[in-house]
């Protein structure tokens, strides 16, 4: 039962130690790995996308905001109104003109649309009249009515075998103010996906331009964030569109939403005042924490390891502690030989045994003789000393598989496996004449000693006590005859 116990006790110690180890570097780990996320949702919201979308605004300024620049210039130019309010002469002038701007200022291409001629002139020549109510012309007609003085539209270009691009149309007025038709440029819609697709590789963020109303004006090659393409709103998509409430397009800043497999996004919206446009950069959340998840995994195995460990070594220890307590349990700490609780375990398992095989089984209680008068003339040390080095006397005279004990003060007990009466009586008398022979020592004093030793053998139906109280019968008749002998008791109680 207390080996049980003990052995409940360790494990329950081990499971006890590996929790809380568990749950140390559990809360440790999920502590660094929640710590670290804030950081870094907060390095996006806060400084990443805004320094992203910056960045953008910086290349759109300088993509699209120049030909802006260069279709106001044309507006202003005091040529291009001289040369209409002169009656439109020399048409090559014009053509001359528009072509030179392409040339000088690298872009797709360049027009002029008069009011008075409705005539459409572009840097190969004239290229057609503009009529109202034609699909193709009602850019024209809507500019003529706007009150800002220019806009940007994405269209099929006639002059470039209808490539789709982006025309900043200018409005351009006379010395008093009068609407006298329209200048401007335009790009390549394939060479502004290009630059946004570039965008989108560099910063692994989507990007997109919407109006002021939603619709999706200019994205990537791939469509921009959850596919969404040109000519879409961004209501049209359902992650975004819980995020819009009433209005058209998000407010101002950064915003954090949730798609349909529940990833975490981050959304910054920036306002282009200059075109009126609304630039949206998304970043999905997954990728960024990928390197610290990584990390919190990497984290986890190594703390787990380390528990593993860990526990290795307390079992050890454990085990080791638990062997020397059962070691001072079981061994008497003066002579290192089994105590009387551990004999009384190995005695019952040799009596066992022996009924079991029908094999010979002897005690013998030995005492030394005149032990009391060492002690009082020479001291306890002597005698501890004395007791040590008898216990190697005995050791010496036995075999491995004999049983061994320090019964109590000076008297000592041993069991005999498989040992017929005479052999019994050999080792008795082996043991008797060396301790006579033997000088014992003492600080350099030396001590003499005999023993006197009771024997006796396992009868049928014998228990050990009837076993031992023959032997302390025989050694009873040993100190009685004269000590320094050996008697044997065979009779049955």
């Amino acid at each position: 039962m207390p080996l049980r116990s003990a052995l409940f006790s360790q494990r329950s110690l081990i499971v006890t130690l590996l929790v809380l180890l568990a749950c140390g570097f559990l809360a440790t780990s999920l502590l660094s790995y929640f710590s670290s996320r804030s950081a870094i949702r907060d390095g996006i919201i806060n400084t990443e996308l805004p320094l992203t979308s910056d960045t953008v605004y910086s290349e759109i300024q300088k993509d699209l905001i120049r030909p802006v620049l260069i279709a106001s210039m044309m507006a202003q130019d005091t040529f291009l109104r001289d040369w209409v309010l002169s009656g439109e002469q020399d048409t090559e002038r014009m053509t001359r003109y528009l072509s030179e701007v392409m040339g000088k200022q690298d872009i797709f291409t360049s027009f002029f649309v008069s009011d008075r001629t409705r005539t459409y002139y572009q840097a190969k020549g004239v290229l057609k009249h503009v009529e109202p109510g034609t699909w193709r012309d009602a850019w024209y007609f809507r500019l003529r009515e706007l009150k800002a003085p220019y806009e940007i539209n994405v269209d099929l270009d006639m002059a470039n075998q209808d490539s789709l691009t982006v025309f900043i149309n200018y409005q351009v007025h006379d010395y008093q103010q009068r609407f006298i038709g329209a200048a401007g440029v335009g790009l390549s819609v394939s060479s502004v996906v290009k630059l946004i697709d570039q965008y989108q590789r560099r910063y692994q963020r989507a990007v997109l331009f919407t109006d002021a109303k939603g619709k999706v004006l200019l994205t990537g090659s791939e469509g921009g964030p959850h596919g969404l393409q040109v000519g879409q709103s961004l209501s049209d998509n359902p992650e975004l569109k819980a995020m819009l409430a009433e209005q058209w397009v998000p407010g101002e800043g950064s915003h954090e939403y949730h798609d349909s497999e529940n990833h975490s996004h981050f959304l910054n919206v920036r306002h282009l005042p200059e075109l009126d446009w609304y630039l949206l950069v998304d970043k999905r959340e997954t990728g960024v924490l990928d390197r610290i998840r990584h990390a919190l995994y990497l984290n986890l195995a190594i703390c787990t390891m380390i528990t593993l460990v860990v526990l290795a070594l307390v079992h050890a220890m454990v085990r080791r502690h638990q062997a020397s307590t059962e070691a001072l349990a079981t061994l008497d700490s003066l002579t290192g030989l089994h105590n009387r609780r551990s004999f009384d375990l190995l005695a019952a398992q040799a009596l066992r045994e022996a009924r079991r095989d029908n094999s010979p089984l002897v005690a013998l209680l030995i005492d030394l003789d005149h032990f009391k008068a060492l002690n009082d003339n020479h001291g306890h040390l002597a005698g501890d000393e004395v007791l040590r080095q008898f216990a190697n006397v005995l050791q010496s005279s036995l075999r491995q598989s004999d049983i061994l004990c320090r019964w109590g003060g000076e008297e000592f007990i041993v069991l005999l496996r498989e040992a017929e009466g005479g052999q019994a009586i050999e080792v008795a008398e082996k043991i008797r004449r060396r301790t006579e022979q033997l000088t014992f020592s003492y600080d350099n004093q030396p001590l003499r000693l005999t023993t006197s030793i009771g024997l006796s053998s396992l009868q049928p139906g014998d228990t050990l006590h009837a076993l031992l109280t023959r032997a302390d019968r025989a050694l009873y008749r040993a100190k009685q005859a004269g000590r320094n002998r050996v008697c044997s008791d065979t009779r049955h109680e």
